[in-house]
């Protein structure tokens, strides 16, 4: 073949990746899809929290990923949610009020933030800095867990289920195929991940330059327009009207006993309390998982569980933890208008890169999108381990670009591939979700895949106990402590083989098991 004809090949499969999200687009999909834009927006004030943080709480990294654990298992209980949602409306509504009072709670999260960080009077009396920044956390936990199990059953919800046929002048109304409805959840779920990329993309560098000009008493004030438009979505979204459910006891008793047991524990106190926890959330989650799955055939079961193990295990990795960003702050140099441009490119490429894998995520079994992205995100995790040693001294003396340079660059290269894990697996529970209880269903595989977020902060939490990073801080004398980075190049080393072979041997043993139904397209 000539090379005009691998051109114009080349140019209609661009032009055809390209288009096929905005072909997809529907408008009636548009007040939905802001729910998720708002998710993303959030991100407007993640810069300003960071460097507060930094400044003003005297943490260590391991007490930051306590923090997180707390802070990811309201994600644990959504299933309590979803009981609620699909069970118990509010004034008749079983969808837009939830929205309503979750986006109160998140205008309540962010004025309390912004109070502890302009020390009003009013805040600062109510409790410690770090009691209040807990609070505010969960507050801000819970909301977006409500607003995300609401907009989850309403991408079931906002699908076509009928359509209009013309036959020899005759007009029907018929229910559209299985396969059609399938493709249209699938679609939705894309287009849900877009809308929460893109608004990430367009505060995540105005967030890093706004933290840097402005007092971060006001970038938190600014975070109220994530409510704003969260409210926008849902009072123009046109939905199916779905049944009210009848409650599942086993669901809701099951997930407030454990409600009431998570608190207990956190305010007891409880020695090794947080592993406690977890075991006993994993458990409660598999049980009720069983109670909810049951009427489907066996072998859907053994697939959708298979695929839970693989992307369970993908997402439990632990992290290097707070001690690789303050490495960069205070040695590599990196203030916050760059943290603003690094989050701003990783954005960008993210959305651009979950645009663009639309077909080929769809083509992909999980396990084949899991294996690449971990092979992925290991080898440009290396840049910056190198960087801790010397790396940008090297490249700076002998090609004149330094940390920066290379920050950018590894930015650069691994954001188009962050945001796809995810999409595999909405699709595979979307195809699923029974009509009236699609909240409930969402909510307990969203709850699974969340505890593994947990157990990744619990292992940051243990892997920082062994290799210990310290900032700068003053100690309760008064005397200032200094940083102590230097166990964090092996501690980086350690979290990037674990996040290697831990993955690869899961989707290794579990993968076949999958089968062709894990495909996104299935």
């Amino acid at each position: 073949m000539s090379l005009g004809h691998y051109l114009v090949s080349a140019k209609n499969i661009l032009a055809e990746t390209l288009l096929t999200p905005l072909r997809s687009l529907r408008w009636r999909y548009v007040p939905l899809l802001l729910i998720y834009f708002a998710y993303g927006v959030s991100g407007i004030t993640g810069i300003a929290d960071t460097f507060w943080v930094k400044k003003e709480l005297n943490v260590s990294p391991e007490d930051l990923a306590i923090i997180g654990f707390w802070l990811t298992l309201p994600w644990t209980i959504k299933m309590v949610f979803g009981q609620l949602v699909d069970s118990f409306p509010i004034l008749g509504s079983p969808r837009r009020s939830y929205v309503v009072l979750a986006a109160t709670m998140m205008a309540g999260s962010y004025l309390l933030m912004a109070g502890l960080a302009g020390k009003w009077p009013t805040v600062t009396a109510l409790a410690s800095p770090l009691a209040l920044y807990y609070a505010a956390g969960l507050l801000a936990a819970f909301a977006f867990v409500l607003q995300d199990v609401v907009a989850d059953a309403m991408t079931v919800e906002v699908a076509t289920r009928t359509k209009t046929v013309t036959e020899m002048d005759e007009v029907f109304i018929r229910d559209v195929l299985p396969a059609e409805l399938e493709s249209e959840l699938k679609v939705i779920q894309h287009l849900g991940r877009l809308a929460l990329s893109l608004g990430a993309f367009l505060v995540a560098g105005l967030g890093g330059w706004l933290a840097q000009v402005w007092s971060y008493e006001s970038v938190f004030l600014l975070g109220l327009i994530v409510p704003a438009v969260s409210l926008i979505g849902i009072a123009t979204v046109k939905l199916e009207t779905p049944p009210t459910m009848p409650v599942n006891w086993t669901v809701l008793g099951g997930g407030l006993c454990y409600a009431a047991f998570v608190i207990a524990m956190g305010l007891g106190k409880v020695p090794y309390g947080k592993e406690i926890v977890f075991c006993v959330s994993l458990a409660v989650v598999i049980y009720l998982f069983r109670s909810v799955v049951r009427d489907l055939p066996k072998d859907v079961i053994k697939k959708i569980i298979a695929a839970g193990i693989i992307i369970f295990i993908y997402r439990a990795m632990p992290s290097s933890g707070a001690g690789a960003s303050w490495w960069q702050i205070d040695v590599l140099g990196f203030d916050e208008s760059f943290m603003g441009v690094l989050q701003q490119l990783s954005a960008g490429l993210g959305l651009l890169g979950l645009w663009l894998a639309a077909a080929w995520v769809k083509k992909k079994p999980i396990a084949y999108v899991l294996a690449v992205l971990t092979v992925v995100g290991f080898l440009l995790a290396l840049p910056t381990i190198g960087m801790f040693y010397g790396l940008h001294h090297f490249t700076e003396a002998h090609f004149g670009f330094g940390a920066r340079t290379i920050a950018l660059v590894d930015v650069a290269a691994y954001s188009p591939f962050m945001y796809l894990s995810m999409v595999p697996m909405l699709g595979l529970v979307a195809i699923y979700a029974p009509r009236g209880n699609a909240a409930t269903w969402f909510a307990l595989a969203a709850s699974f895949m969340n505890l593994a977020l947990s157990a990744a902060q619990l292992g940051t939490k243990y892997l920082n106990q062994i290799w210990v990073v310290r900032q700068e801080k003053v100690d309760a004398a008064g005397v200032t402590v200094p940083a102590d980075y230097s166990e964090l190049g092996v501690l980086m080393i350690v979290v990037n083989v674990i996040g290697l072979v831990l993955p690869l041997l899961v989707i290794w043993i579990f993968g076949r098991k999958v089968g062709s139904e894990s495909r996104t397209d299935a």
